[in-house]
């Protein structure tokens, strides 16, 4: 008898689940229907499907071409565009008048919740991008981020792309020596990370563990660390500064 024969295999999900028609109504996409068609004319005429979607973002400069397949299979999208993710996340909603609405609904382990409206999430952006701007972090300098799975990970993200500095998302749960092969591959200026990350129940050390992963890098010049745990982390003078602290004398605005 075949082994295969008696295993019931779970990976197959052909059950569908219809929302409910209030859901419906507020929703991007109305129906089955709706997105089949969408999805066909991505196929089929991609270069006008996906110009349309590109105008309902705000472009810096407008590009001048769509497709620009003359080097396939090294294809260039967007040609002569220029566009900030920040912007189109954060600014581009406040302006349409949804400012007040959350951007982020969040529960961590230990049960607290945090509710930030886009216009809070602006704030924040904004104040890291000039706290990250003051400790000498500037356009194509390349930052590591270090960070559990919080708010102030997504703020980190987004203020690095406000000012054009290219960032390294590295998850929290990889060991000291994987975040170090990745500082030194892309030369990083600077990284963002926490004094601990909450797991089980318990705070584990974040800030603590990559201290002597980091020391020798020369490279390195800034490394900006959050209070999250309350995790002792020693501070490398010179270097190494507190989230808050940066925070303290960073304008909430940021172009």
């Amino acid at each position: 008898m075949s082994v295969g024969a008696n295993i019931e295999s779970v990976l197959r999900e052909d059950r569908t689940f219809t929302p409910s028609a209030s859901f419906t109504a507020q929703a991007h996409i109305h129906s089955q229907e709706q997105y089949e068609h969408m999805y066909h004319r991505s196929i089929e005429h991609p270069e006008n499907f996906w110009d349309e979607m590109a105008h309902e973002l705000e472009w810096i400069t407008p590009y001048t071409r769509v497709l620009d397949d003359s080097e396939a299979p090294f294809y260039k999208w967007f040609t002569g565009g220029k566009i900030n993710i920040a912007q189109n996340c954060l600014d581009r909603n406040i302006a349409a008048g949804i400012g007040h609405k959350p951007a982020i609904l969040w529960e961590g382990e230990p049960g607290d919740v945090r509710v930030i409206t886009y216009q809070e999430l602006r704030c924040e952006v904004c104040r890291l991008a000039n706290a990250l701007q003051a400790q000498g972090v500037r356009r194509d300098d390349r930052v590591a981020i270090y960070m559990p799975m919080i708010p102030e990970a997504v703020v980190a993200m987004l203020a690095c792309a406000r000012i054009g500095a290219p960032h390294n998302v590295v998850f929290a749960g990889f060991s000291p020596h994987a975040l170090r092969e990745q500082l030194v591959f892309s030369e990083a200026r600077a990284v963002i990370t926490a004094d601990g990350v909450w797991r089980d129940g318990r705070a584990v050390p974040l800030k603590a563990r990559i201290n002597e992963h980091i020391a020798d890098l020369d490279g390195l010049r800034t490394v900006v660390v959050l209070r999250h745990t309350g995790t002792p982390a020693e501070m490398c003078e010179g270097r190494d500064i507190w989230w808050d602290e940066a925070f303290a004398t960073a304008p909430p605005d940021c172009p």
